[in-house]
């Protein structure tokens, strides 16, 4: 399905060279600031304590973070869980010793503003366990970056599959670099995000990639350069209904779904920006510097004296 088609191919291949620095110097100032300030790690993976606490009516939650800042809990994230009489406090690991005996004095705190709170659940996260969470989310994404390169180089041709790498990577190391610059929390939500993310530029990838391997065999007259522009134009119409519908979800959650789903759904607003972008100005202008043929994928016909040959 298309809702438009446009008539003359754009030559996104002749701004390559720009678009790839502007990619460079991106990717190495998400690097300086992962490097430089770290990412700010949520208590899944720092550890600490989590409560959830009940209200008789909707509760307020400035009110919340105050209470908890006289308790000297400044770091403490307070937000809405379920519903807005529920309310998920997340206390650092380096602010308490004891999960129990904290989640009692927050409650006797509470308790003094509204006597009808309630304590529904506590949880707590040691740093043991968060510092398995981080080994374990490296892995993944390790071994889903091993298992993408694999794919596109099984599917299509080597120089395919690290371009590919290469421009997914990116979209991944820019989400990381927001935020890390931005210092906005990272927890397995976000880790979900950014999976997700890679997952979701890889098919754009696949599909500019499926296009230029089919022009290589329909136009065989026609340079690489023309090639690849033609690829990119004919797939903008269903790169713009399919992120444009992917995007009007994501904004949903971002706006409507509360603190909770935020940071999961800001995650994946960066990535696919970043993915429509990579997918077609920094892959497709890595397979030109690659120096991607029509003979990868077809022999060269023989001439005639060569067919006589033995």
């Amino acid at each position: 399905m298309e809702f438009f088609r446009i008539k003359k191919d754009i030559p996104f291949m002749s701004y390559g060279k720009i678009t790839t620095s502007i990619s460079l110097v991106t990717f190495i100032l998400a690097v300086f600031f992962l490097v430089t300030k770290g990412l700010n790690f949520g208590v899944d993976f720092t550890g600490g304590t989590v409560i959830e606490m009940h209200y008789a009516q909707p509760a307020d939650l400035n009110k919340v973070r105050d209470q908890l800042a006289g308790m000297g809990l400044k770091d403490a994230l307070v937000q809405n869980f379920g519903s807005s009489k529920d309310v998920l406090i997340q206390v650092p690991l380096k602010q308490n010793t004891s999960g129990a005996k904290l989640s009692e004095q927050v409650l006797d705190k509470l308790r003094q503003q509204d006597a009808s709170v309630e304590m529904r659940r506590v949880e707590f996260v040691g740093p043991q366990v968060g510092k398995e969470l981080v080994e374990n989310g490296s892995l993944a994404l390790l071994l889903v970056s091993l298992g993408i390169v694999c794919y596109l180089w099984i599917r299509f041709e080597w120089k395919f599959g690290l371009a590919a790498i290469i421009a997914n990577l990116h979209d991944v190391v820019i989400i990381l670099g927001f935020f890390a610059f931005f210092q906005w929390e990272f927890s397995l939500s976000v880790l979900a995000a950014v999976l997700a993310v890679l997952g979701y530029s890889v098919n754009e990838s696949v599909v500019v990639f499926d296009r230029i391997r089919e022009n290589f065999r329909k136009m065989r007259k026609t340079e690489v350069a023309e090639i690849i522009d033609n690829a990119i134009t004919r797939t903008m119409s269903r790169t713009i209904i399919t992120h444009g519908s992917t995007q009007m979800m994501v904004t949903a959650m971002l706006f409507l779904g509360g603190e909770t789903l935020h940071y999961f759904a800001l995650a994946l607003t960066i990535g696919i920006l970043f993915s429509i972008y990579s997918s077609v100005l920094v892959a497709s202008p890595l397979l030109m510097m690659f120096g991607v043929l029509r003979e990868d994928f077809i022999k060269p016909e023989k001439t005639e004296a060569e067919e006589v040959l033995p």
